[in-house]
C-alpha cells in the first residue's frame, strides 16, 4: 500500500468511528443550569453519622483504578459473573432477539463484550448505549469498541443512571434490553432499589428486558477480603473519593490522614466501606462554603455493598413487573444473573 493510500485509509476509518459515536453529556449539561451540584456532599457530611455517594467514586481515576479492582484475585465478583455471560451469552441473545443494549454502569464494557459477540453471532448487533458518569471512560471504551465491532454504532451518556434513564433517545432495534451487570444493585438501601426499579419500568416498554448481576450472600471470610485486597488498591479507591471531591469542590481533605475499613454486617447482610479520621481535624470544602469537623475514629460511610438471596430479589423484581424469565448461577452460587421481561 503506498502511503497516500494509507493515510486515506486512516482517515476513512476516523471518519467511519466518528460517524458511529454519539456521546450526550449529560452531566455537563445539567451544571449549566442547577445551582444544586454538591448539595448532596453537604448532606452527608452534616448528619451524623457522616456518609457520601458512591457516585463521587467515579471521576476518571476512580474509574481507572474500579478496572484494577476487577482484576484482583480476591476480588471474585468480576471473574465469577463472567464465567456466567461465558456459557450464556449466546442464550440470552436468543432469547430477546435483535436487541439494542443498554448498559448501566458501564465502565471499560470489558463484559459487554461477551454480550455483543453473542449478538453479533446471530446478526443481532446494531446499537449500544453504555452509562458512566466519566465521560473519559466512556470515550476511551466507545472508541475501542467501534474499531472492533465496524457494524457497531454506539450513543454514549455521560451521567447518573437517573439522568440517562430519563432521556434515553428512542430506540432503533424491534426490542430493547437495559443491563445492570456487576452487582451494583447492591450499593443501593432498600428504598433507594424501589426507586431505581421504577426508573427501569419507566424506560422500558412491555416485553422488553432488564439483564441484572446480583452477588449472592456467603461466609464473611469470602466476602472482606473482596473489598481489603493486599495490594491496597480498594484502600486507593476509596481515598480516592475525597480526592475527587478536593478537585471538584475546592476542598482541602488531607487524604494520608483518612484511612480504609471494610468490613462485613451479617445482620444486615452488606459490606460497609467507609473512610476513617485519623486524628481531629477541619476540612473546609470552599465552593460549597462547607466546614466539617472531624473527631479521631470517626467515619464516612461511602459504601454499602448488599448481598440477595435469589428468592428475594426475584420476589422484589416480580412485584414491579420485572419477571425473571432465566436465572443463571456459577456453581458455587455465589453470584446470580437474572434476565427479567417487563410484564405489566
Amino acid at each position: 500500500m503506498t502511503i497516500s493510500k494509507a493515510v486515506t485509509s486512516k482517515v476513512t476509518s476516523l471518519k467511519s468511528i466518528e460517524e458511529r459515536l454519539q456521546i450526550q453529556r449529560l452531566i455537563e449539561a445539567t451544571r449549566v443550569v442547577t445551582s444544586t451540584a454538591g448539595s448532596d456532599v453537604v448532606k452527608g457530611l452534616t448528619q451524623i453519622p457522616k456518609s457520601l455517594p458512591p457516585y463521587y467514586f467515579y471521576d476518571d481515576q476512580g474509574s481507572d483504578l474500579f478496572e484494577e479492582i476487577c482484576e484482583l484475585p480476591e476480588y471474585y465478583l468480576t471473574r465469577t459473573e463472567t464465567a456466567i455471560l461465558q456459557q450464556y451469552a449466546s442464550e440470552i441473545a436468543q432469547i430477546t432477539g435483535a436487541c439494542e443494549l443498554v448498559e448501566l454502569g458501564s465502565g471499560s464494557s470489558t463484559k459487554t463484550r461477551i454480550l455483543l459477540d453473542a449478538y453479533q453471532d446471530l446478526g443481532y448487533l446494531h446499537r449500544y448505549l453504555p452509562i458512566d458518569v466519566s465521560a473519559g471512560m466512556l470515550e476511551n471504551s466507545a472508541r475501542k469498541l467501534l474499531i472492533d465491532y465496524p457494524a457497531l454504532q454506539v450513543y454514549a451518556l455521560a451521567g447518573t443512571y437517573e439522568m440517562a434513564l430519563a432521556q434515553l433517545p428512542p430506540k432503533q432495534s424491534p426490542n430493547r434490553m437495559i443491563g445492570f451487570i456487576g452487582s451494583s444493585l447492591g450499593n443501593l438501601k432498600p428504598e433507594e432499589c424501589n426507586t431505581f426499579f421504577s426508573q427501569i419500568t419507566n424506560a422500558l416498554q412491555v416485553g422488553e428486558y432488564f439483564l441484572l448481576g446480583v452477588d449472592l450472600q456467603k461466609p464473611k471470610e469470602i466476602l472482606e477480603p473482596a473489598y481489603n485486597d493486599r495490594q491496597g488498591v480498594t484502600a486507593a479507591f476509596n481515598i480516592n473519593m475525597l480526592e475527587h471531591l478536593n478537585r471538584r469542590f475546592e476542598g482541602d481533605f488531607d487524604t494520608t490522614q483518612f484511612e480504609h475499613w471494610a468490613f462485613y454486617n451479617e445482620t444486615a447482610h452488606q459490606i460497609e466501606m467507609h473512610l476513617r479520621s485519623l486524628r481531629s481535624q477541619t476540612v473546609q470544602l470552599k465552593s460549597l462554603n462547607l466546614s466539617v469537623n472531624f473527631a479521631p475514629g470517626e467515619t464516612i460511610l461511602t459504601e454499602i455493598s448488599r448481598k440477595f438471596s435469589l428468592e428475594s430479589i426475584q420476589q422484589l423484581l416480580q412485584t414491579r413487573g420485572l419477571v425473571p424469565i432465566q436465572t443463571w448461577t456459577d456453581s458455587n452460587q455465589w453470584f446470580g444473573l437474572l434476565l427479567c421481561q417487563l410484564q405489566y
